[in-house]
């Protein structure tokens, strides 16, 4: 691909799975003492974090270039009406499980996917989209590679603008939280330094106004009662096998099969189209200005086909709700005086996600109906149910904290 960088996908078969994995190899008869941390073989390292030869990926991309030929062949394309600065040298940034994230200067970030699944990434497909409608609550796409893999084309990478003066929206809840815990006891969540309840109502308006543009921007649909019910059913059944798993969920577990029975009555049809899929503060970032939502593309270890599938837009509302309550917990595990900082938990994430719910309501111009607020409640114990049995198998300090949510 460049002077001293190849680019590979290199399958693995375990069984009847097939995984295919994407890497930039890097060669050289001495390996510099800067990429030892990185290096692979007596003359290989992992490329990415060269930047000597990583800006091959910019120019490429700036000239929309086709390398290599046949089915192995790499397409860089840009947007239209942007100008990439051929420049700007690389930092590998994070540590990030699925992928590796390159910053260019302080204009790019490049998102290149280790592990490839066939078919257009579906943040490529919706930021693309959402930026030609003008959103304001995305990071402006630049370009993508892609290639082909069984026939489909498939996307690499996506390169999109640093947010070089962005917040995490998870570290400005937890400053709040951090805030409030240590104020004096009769501070109560709105007298607190750094209270986060305006914040929140701007991402919950910013999420309506996202929710509208997705809904504008692709098909859309809708869910008749009697798959309603079986989606009640469905979650009852995953509560059923957590309890199995987590008995500390069977006494409480009447608020949820009282929701699931409240989601089983609803009697009209439940608008879907497409969503983010994986919503949590984590995955937001404040600018001077306002919300950016990031990756779109859903749960990365589920099918393209799931993570393209129309869903209730409740369900990110859902996600971001239980995050506020994980904002507002999470310190208080294996904390001396979690006892005492229970009631302020609790205050504080009740604040906060009735901020949020009032600024969705307001970016979507109206008010949860009573059957929509019935399917929310569904989705946010049903998404409680998944994150007991998660953090009874990775995290046990933790498990308190979904448990909270059905009491």
């Amino acid at each position: 691909m460049a002077s001293g960088m190849s680019h590979l996908i290199v399958a693995v078969r375990q069984g009847e799975t097939l995984d295919r994995y994407q890497i930039l190899l890097g060669r050289s008869a001495d390996v510099p003492s800067r990429l030892r941390h990185v290096q692979i073989g007596p003359d290989t390292y992992d490329a990415a974090h060269d930047s000597e030869v990583t800006g091959a990926l910019l120019r490429a991309m700036a000239d929309d270039a086709d390398l290599g030929s046949g089915e192995s062949r790499l397409r860089f394309r840009h947007m239209a009406d942007v100008a990439i600065d051929v420049g700007a040298r690389s930092l590998v940034i994070g540590a990030e499980q699925s992928n590796t994230s390159l910053v260019f200067g302080d204009a790019y970030i490049c998102k290149l996917f280790r592990r490839l699944t066939p078919g257009v990434n579906p943040e490529l497909e919706i930021v693309t989209a959402l930026a030609e409608r003008g959103s304001a609550h995305i990071a402006t796409p630049y370009g993508w590679i892609e290639t082909d893999l069984d026939g489909e084309p498939t996307t690499l990478a996506i390169m999109q603008e640093y947010l070089s003066v962005a917040n995490d929206g998870w570290a400005l809840a937890l400053t709040s939280v951090r805030d409030l815990y240590a104020s004096l006891p009769e501070v109560g969540a709105d007298e607190a330094g750094g209270d986060f309840a305006a914040e929140a109502y701007r991402l919950g308006t910013a999420t309506a106004h996202v929710h509208r543009e997705l809904a504008a921007a692709f098909p859309t649909g809708v869910v008749e009662p009697p798959d309603v019910k079986r989606m009640a059913e469905m979650l009852r059944r995953r509560l059923d096998q957590a309890i199995a798993e987590v008995p500390a969920l069977g006494g409480r577990a009447g608020i949820a099969h009282d929701a699931y029975n409240d989601l089983a009555d609803i009697t009209g049809p439940v608008p879907v189209q497409r969503v983010h899929g994986d919503y949590h503060l984590g995955q937001v970032m404040r600018t001077p200005t306002d919300w950016i939502v990031l990756d779109f593309e859903g749960e990365p270890g589920q099918p393209l086909a799931e993570r393209r599938a129309l869903s209730s837009p409740l369900r990110d509302v859902a996600g971001m709700l239980r995050s506020f309550d994980y904002a507002a917990r999470h310190m208080l595990a294996d904390h001396p005086d979690a006892a005492s900082l229970e009631d302020r938990a609790q205050e504080w994430a009740a604040r906060n996600r009735a901020s949020f719910l009032a600024g969705y309501s307001e970016g979507a111009g109206r008010h949860l109906e009573a059957e929509e607020a019935a399917l929310l409640r569904a989705l946010e114990l049903g998404k409680a149910v998944y994150e007991v049995v998660y953090e009874a198998r990775n995290r046990p300090s933790w498990l308190p904290i979904p448990l909270a949510a059905f009491s």
